[in-house]
């Protein structure tokens, strides 16, 4: 998986850009973003936008985004 130095998530970031990011599955899994366990994400996940996904969900889309951004570009230990 090649690193993503100041990968910048924005609402219309597609889920497929982010879902085998290791480190974006800790903030998806804390905002509970249902698309990880869904079966049909693999087949829209090249359509579905973040923002897409929050409205859907009722999710709080700016706390997803800042949890993502903050994980994506924390520096490797």
């Amino acid at each position: 998986m090649k690193k993503n130095k100041n990968m910048k998530i924005t609402k219309d970031t597609l889920l497929a850009d982010i879902i085998n990011q290791e480190k974006a599955e800790s903030a998806l899994e804390k905002h509970q973003v249902p698309c990880l366990s869904c079966p049909f994400a693999k087949l829209e996940m090249h359509e579905l936008t973040i923002g897409q996904i929050c409205e859907n969900y009722g999710l709080d889309c700016e706390e997803l985004l800042k949890d993502l951004n903050n994980d994506l570009n924390r520096p490797d230990e």
